[in-house]
């Protein structure tokens, strides 16, 4: 479908709904292709394409919301769709706080790789599988899923908002794990995006680094006995964190419910000197950022942390009229934190005691940010050197004292087309053996 005509069918959905009485109506419409190939075993499993289509409507009635999805763009199924959610909204219960975005300045966004190669890519696919096995032959690739997605998308609501966006971008996910023999390790995985589809993929993100950890956990051992000491987040990890920043302590529900250890810090130190945590929709190292917030805002960069101090909550408009707080300029997950000066060597050679974290496994963390789970994939530090590769391994202590206690931030930064993070250092982690494998 052309862009004008997924546009039409945007706003004429908005127009069902005000005709059906809504006293506020918007409309997100999609339609995308994906061309899909799968990997199991080291071995190509299937490939195919898949086309999608769908429209999500929201109509405010008397302060009541109602919301409803339809996978088609039929006129018929969007007036079955419009009254359906319609008679949500007079059914639902009255929220002030319910709303649609203000009228800004109307765009179209284009960007990434509109017309993809599928040969071109499904080459770098082969050649990506026999490098593994050439450089890497204790790796199994348990699985791998190589798209490239091509999407166009397109908001429009009553106040007069008309947003649209066309993208396109390949993506490559790999679960792995290391086989000698009877030796085996814990499976990882990764995810890489770019917009090129000859890109060499052995040296995209940090694939190299994640497999040679991987052949070097054959040899891990279990960790008996435990400290107080220092834990070193990879890039991937740190990501566990960056989600209890931007949902438990920053989020809609932790501050309309109360829960957020951060709700009267706004403005305040919450974290080292050294810690700064962006949101970067817009940044050029960001493949194919949030354009549009799904409420119907332009998407920008902010500030959630700056130097240490809490600079911004993450809120929805929506969060925003609950709280009396500011709504954050972004929806985002694509973020960075910033880099420091010290290779990750140098942080290493400064830590007695510690563990260098490359996954974790564990539950929520308590709504003050005490958490307890798994270090898996990961490396004992002692005397300032990784000594030895580690089996499961628990590890606990508290996000916000963590934060607090930051040892080191690395220069080097995974980049990996969705966030730009570094590895990070924090002291005061509990570190104790005989943790269960998962």
């Amino acid at each position: 479908m052309e862009m004008q005509k997924l546009k039409d069918a945007a706003l004429y959905a908005v127009d069902k709904l005000l005709e059906e009485g809504a006293d506020e109506a918007q409309s997100s419409a999609a339609e995308g292709r994906t061309e899909e190939f799968n990997v199991d075993a080291g071995e190509f499993s299937l490939i195919r394409s898949v086309f999608s289509s769908s429209i999500g409507l929201k109509a405010i009635k008397d302060k009541k919301k109602g919301t409803t999805a339809v996978n088609s763009l039929d006129k018929d199924d969007i007036d079955d769709a419009a009254k359906e959610c319609v008679q949500a909204a007079i059914s639902g219960a009255e929220d002030d706080a319910v709303c649609i975005a203000e009228k800004e300045t109307n765009m179209d966004f284009r960007d990434g790789v509109l017309e993809g190669n599928k040969e071109k890519f499904f080459d770098s696919i082969i050649k990506f599988i026999d490098d593994v096995k050439k450089d890497y032959p204790q790796i199994m690739l348990e699985q791998v899923i190589a798209n490239y997605s091509y999407g166009k998308h397109v908001f429009a609501n009553s106040n007069g908002v008309l947003f649209s966006e066309e993208d396109g971008s390949y993506s490559i996910s790999v679960m792995y794990s290391a086989h000698d023999g009877d030796k085996t390790t814990s499976f990882n995985y990764f995810d890489v995006e770019t917009l090129d589809p000859g890109a060499d993929i052995m040296e995209l993100g940090m694939t190299r680094t994640m497999f040679e950890r991987a052949v070097a956990e054959l040899d891990a051992k279990p960790f008996e006995g435990k400290f107080v000491g220092t834990a070193v987040l990879s890039p991937i990890c740190l990501t566990e964190l960056i989600s209890v920043i931007t949902g438990s302590f920053c989020g809609d529900i932790a501050l309309i419910e109360g829960t957020s250890p951060w709700k009267n810090l706004l403005g305040e130190k919450v974290a080292s000197d050294s810690f700064t945590l962006k949101v970067i929709p817009n940044d050029s190292r960001i493949i194919c950022g949030e354009k549009i917030t799904a409420e119907g805002y332009k998407s920008e960069n902010y500030d959630v942390i700056e130097n240490g101090v809490l600079r911004s909550f993450c809120l929805t408009q929506y969060g925003a009229n609950r709280t009396g707080l500011n709504r954050s300029p972004s929806t985002s997950g694509s973020v960075e934190v910033k880099a420091g000066g010290e290779s990750l060597d140098e942080i290493i050679a400064k830590i007695d005691r510690g563990i260098l974290v490359c996954r974790f496994s564990g539950g929520e963390p308590a709504s003050n940010g005490d958490f307890s789970g798994v270090a898996k994939n990961s490396f004992l530090i002692e005397n300032g050197k990784i000594s030895r590769p580690l089996t499961e391994t628990m590890i606990s202590g508290n996000f916000a004292a963590m934060l607090k206690q930051v040892e080191g931030i690395s220069r080097e930064t995974l980049q990996d087309g969705g966030c730009v993070l570094p590895y990070a250092a924090f002291g005061g982690v509990t570190v104790s053996g005989g943790a269960q494998a998962e």
